[in-house]
């Protein structure tokens, strides 16, 4: 086990760090189950310590908390209505797990750390986004069957659909319906993957130059320039997907809430 990751893609590889196994079945906790139960535990931490004095004249903590709040309560009762507010620990906890997960993997590794302690982007692997999107998706049918019954089904048939064309039309919202989850995922997993991609394509620059002299050395510069801009760039991209995903699960959740309007 080397103490760097050498290649673009290592920094996503995923390493036990504690071999457990039940009977044939590897549960050993790897980098990626550590960062998740890191990204969680901030923001537990977080939300705790804003808490903790709650002001009439907040602090920042606390105002960051509020804002946060206020920020996905609103996402949650303009894409729902209010009706729509028994979703809201599920969308906000979501929402900040999946923005916690995206902003620690930008954090800088320790240098000679093990390569299984590197810091790690949960969200750059698509069998943890897949999961969050299962998870909301399948919410949306066990809520959408709970509240409408049979009802639930006038998703895939849209009111004032001519008969002939019905058929076809419940084909296409029936396919449309089962690419969610796929669509979701994807989505957060290849905007976190490409992202961390060039910023190591970027530092494997700076290195090599660095290492051919002086002559080419001066070049790293622009490398280190651009390492500074995609790193601002994801950082709005941190939270642009993790808004996207939560306001897009607010959407499919309007179609389990509102079945019975289409």
């Amino acid at each position: 086990m080397g103490l760097n990751a050498a290649g673009p893609m290592e920094q996503f590889e995923i390493v036990p760090l504690v071999p457990l196994s039940l009977g044939t079945i590897d549960i050993s906790l790897t980098n990626s189950a550590l960062w998740m139960i890191i990204a969680v535990a901030v923001s537990a931490a977080f939300f705790l310590a804003a808490i903790r004095r709650r002001a009439l004249v907040p602090g920042p903590l606390q105002s960051t908390a509020e804002v946060a709040y206020e920020f996905v309560a609103d996402m949650v009762r303009g894409a729902i209505g209010q009706e729509g507010m028994k979703f809201f620990p599920y969308v906000f906890t979501l929402f900040i797990f999946i923005l916690t997960a995206n902003l620690l993997g930008l954090f800088p590794t320790i240098p000679g750390a093990p390569h299984g302690l590197h810091t790690f982007t949960t969200t750059s692997h698509i069998i943890v986004t897949f999961a969050l999107a299962i998870l909301s998706i399948s919410i949306v049918i066990v809520y959408g069957f709970y509240k409408n019954g049979l009802g639930f089904l006038k998703l895939f048939a849209p009111s004032g659909v001519p008969i002939w064309l019905l058929p076809l039309i419940v084909l296409i919202e029936f396919v449309s319906f089962l690419s969610r989850p796929l669509s979701l995922s994807i989505r957060l997993f290849a905007n976190m993957l490409a992202g961390h991609v060039i910023l190591k394509v970027f530092a494997t620059f700076i290195v090599m130059l660095f290492g051919a002299g002086a002559t080419f050395g001066w070049l790293s510069i622009f490398p280190f320039l651009g390492i500074v801009a995609v790193t601002l760039l994801e950082l709005l991209v941190a939270f642009l997907q993790a808004y996207v995903f939560a306001i897009l699960t607010c959407i499919y959740l309007n179609d389990a809430v509102h079945a019975g309007h289409h």
